[in-house]
């Protein structure tokens, strides 16, 4: 084991670029490149189902549900693997490998489907490739996302002031990946061929995968196993546990090749287990806290199970948003006729133009002791994620000749679903360190994560209120799915507005409750 003394002396003479280890850029650019793949991927899922497989708007909706939700839910046992056994570099590295795996997996289309005498002929042979390819990259992505951040901590001693511009210049890696994905991806996918546009995403993958195992000489050692040892031990049939840990993904990802074509066992099992955990929390609020300690714990739930609302608004984007801006929106921006998914990129790009004026707005508020509670940041990002929705209820009610919907109304939509996501998302994961009794911090922390994997599966089943049933795959009349739209997205807006205005009320309530943590 190294020591403090000697781990201080190597974070300082690690080389340095603009005044942050270079390890740092290593995990830039390895999420960038991973993100780049995740998110061009996930804005053609839905498309490339329901326009070329000819799934119904329903059925297309159950795989992205069961898809994103495990996605979310996985990262929980990745990260615990790493903890405990594997290191980060060795979680990562396997993460990546799965990911372009899978990624080459949905390169492969098949035949595409078509109609014969009223019924949907599909090539069921690559429609089967296909789930197992997303639960290549399910099991990818719980072994690389939550340690590829952990790495990035243990760049930094404890006490580095440069730790928190190093995780910004991180998340901007995150966001853009996902906006040139989702400007190329999409653009690549829709136009020219899928296979095309998931393929490009693998590749970028596949350049994430490489930047890593050339760059780990910069990690010095901090990514690596806390017990070398106990990986090599053999613990069945000649087999050491590190190898037994990778054939284990083996049935693992069978499971989840048949979970991910099952979207009411995937809902069920996370509503159940969500039910178990919360139960179990307030067992040990009951029974193991304090007075102060349980007010915490509970204003912490109320934060937790408010993110699903707010996710479940937020996360219309892949689902319902992205099916809107292919049937019945005027997709012309400035001359450019851009393509549905294209859309999505609008996210990663406010999330770079808005975050540093955020940062700044806050920094301002606090000096002034104006700053908002984190209870009332929460309430602010739902309001506005429900403010979203109504703006593209305003914007069909001034349709072109044709019927069809600015895209402006779109724009205006992500920018206030983004500027929610600002006021939310960042103090979400601080206040769940800040809040939780330390003994339960991974606990909870689990929580966090198990609540966005449950809002994912809610996403999708608002969006099937919306669902449009045209076997042969085409919008027959796009004035009755801008009907269909418009009422999913006016009752969003009260759900959105109605939650954060009463989020809003309870605040000074649950501040009350914080006992003095901001």
């Amino acid at each position: 084991m190294t020591d403090t003394n000697n781990i201080a002396t190597t974070l300082d003479s690690q080389p340095q670029f603009l005044g942050h280890p270079i390890g740092l850029y290593v995990c830039f650019l390895t999420e960038m490149w991973e993100r780049f793949s995740f998110y061009g991927m996930k804005y053609l899922l839905l498309l490339y189902l329901t326009k070329y497989h000819l799934f119904s708007d329903a059925g297309g909706l159950n795989v992205l549900g069961s898809y994103a939700g495990l996605v979310y839910a996985m990262p929980v046992i990745g990260g615990m693997l790493a903890d405990r056994y594997l290191g980060m570099r060795k979680a990562v590295t396997f993460g990546a490998v799965l990911l372009c795996l899978g990624h080459l997996g949905l390169a492969y289309e098949g035949l595409q489907a078509y109609v014969q005498d009223g019924v949907v002929v599909q090539d069921t042979g690559a429609i089967q490739v296909f789930y197992f390819s997303l639960a290549l990259i399910i099991m990818g992505v719980g072994f690389l996302k939550p340690n590829i951040s952990t790495i990035v901590g243990q760049l930094y001693g404890k006490d580095d002031a440069r730790r928190d511009s190093g995780f910004t210049i991180f998340y901007m890696g995150i966001n853009l990946g996902s906006f040139i994905a989702t400007i190329s991806v999409t653009y690549i996918g829709e136009v020219y061929g899928w296979g095309y546009g998931f393929g490009l995403a693998g590749i970028g993958m596949v350049l994430g995968l490489i930047i890593f195992l050339t760059g780990q000489k910069y990690l010095y050692g901090y990514a690596e196993p806390s017990n070398p040892d106990a990986l090599k031990e053999k613990v069945f049939a000649g087999i050491n546990r590190e190898w037994m840990i990778y054939l284990c993904t083996i049935p693992a990802l069978v499971i989840m090749w048949q979970l991910v074509q099952y979207n009411p066992i995937v809902h069920n099992a996370l509503l159940g287990l969500s039910f178990l955990v919360l139960a179990g929390i307030i067992w040990f609020m009951v029974t193991q806290c304090d007075k102060e300690e349980r007010d915490r714990m509970t204003v912490l739930i109320v934060l937790t199970v408010s993110t699903v609302v707010f996710w479940a608004l937020f996360e219309q984007s892949a689902s319902s948003m992205t099916l809107y801006a292919d049937r019945v929106m005027d997709r012309n921006v400035l001359g450019f006729t851009a393509t549905a998914g294209q859309f999505g990129s609008l996210n990663a790009f406010f999330i770079i133009t808005l975050a540093p004026l955020f940062a700044w707005l806050w920094m301002f508020l606090a000096k002034r002791n104006l700053e908002p509670s984190t209870p009332v940041k929460f309430a602010l990002g739902i309001i506005q994620a429900g403010l979203g929705f109504g703006a593209l209820v305003v914007g069909a009610m001034f349709p072109n000749e044709a019927g069809y919907v600015a895209a402006w109304w779109m724009i205006l939509a992500y920018a206030l679903h983004t500027m929610g996501e600002l006021c939310l998302s960042p103090v979400g994961l601080s206040a769940v360190t800040k809040l939780a009794v330390p003994k339960v911090v991974g606990v909870m922390m689990g929580a966090w994560f198990l609540a966005t994997a449950y809002s994912e599966l809610l996403a999708v089943q608002l969006a099937k209120l919306a669902a449009i049933d045209v076997p042969s795959g085409e919008v027959i009349n796009v004035s009755t799915a801008l009907a269909g739209y418009t009422e999913l997205f006016t009752f969003l807006c009260y759900v959105g507005v109605g939650f954060g205005v009463f989020m809003l009320v309870i605040s000074p309530w649950l501040r009350k409750r914080m006992h003095g943590v901001h």
